[in-house]
């Protein structure tokens, strides 16, 4: 779960390495009216800082938005104050209504800690939409398309600070294990440094479709999409 410091860049250092979530909601947005046309509302589940949740507003009408992260909620509610937000688990929560669709986007499904918690998530995601409603999964890495032992790194300035950030992951068991360093500069506070552990599970894909089965949800995966990784829809029996 992230913490204060790092949610406060959270968007600014992603949205520097490429990430554009206008047009990745227009993306999960086409795949889901696909499925079911006339689609007018979303909650998306780990929203974080709230940032798909301005254009899914814009392209279904009524967006909601689940995040477990305190900090991050706080800046999705400045972002996006109009917008409904609960703080919840993805792995267990009831909202009380059902939705035209449910996301769960940028592998966030990756921080549950097992087979059980991915059918638990899947389980929650389906009670929460309405028959023939669908669900969206961007899933974290295959084992088989993880890369072991990656190193990244980039620097930005934003609103005048400078951020490096270095990770280095490895293959831990079952999960990937990202370890990430930050040192931040500017001209009030000085140099800081803060470090996170990030620790994903790598589902094959057959296991994210058995979950997706189990939670009663027809499982699809459109390839390619993502950043990659791809995408899992789940159309409501």
């Amino acid at each position: 779960m992230y913490g204060a410091e790092s949610a406060k860049i959270y968007d600014a250092q992603h949205r520097a390495r490429g990430k554009d979530y206008g047009a990745e909601a227009a993306v999960v947005a086409e795949q889901i009216l696909a499925r079911r046309p006339g689609a007018r509302s979303v909650l998306d589940v780990a929203c974080g800082t709230g940032a798909h949740l301005g254009p899914f507003r814009a392209l279904f009408g009524h967006a909601e938005g689940l995040e477990l992260s305190e900090p991050m909620l706080d800046l999705a509610r400045a972002a996006v104050p109009d917008a409904p937000l609960h703080r919840g688990d993805m792995r267990a929560f009831d909202l009380g209504r059902a939705f035209d669709a449910v996301t769960c986007l940028f592998a966030s499904i990756a921080y549950v800690e097992s087979e059980a918690e991915l059918r638990a998530a899947l389980g929650c995601f389906a009670r929460h939409v309405v028959p023939g409603g669908v669900v969206a999964v961007e899933p974290w890495w295959f084992p088989e398309t993880f890369l072991d032992r990656h190193v990244s790194g980039d620097v930005i300035r934003v609103d005048g600070t400078t951020i490096a950030r270095v990770s280095h992951s490895t293959l831990d068991g079952d999960a990937s294990r990202m370890e990430v360093h930050y040192v931040l500069a500017d001209a009030a506070s000085g140099v800081r440094h803060f470090t996170e552990t990030h620790r994903a599970m790598l589902f094959p894909r057959e296991r994210y479709e058995r979950a997706f089965a189990l939670a009663g949800l027809e499982p699809e995966y459109v390839p390619g999409v993502q950043g990659g990784r791809g995408l899992f829809l789940g159309v409501r029996r």
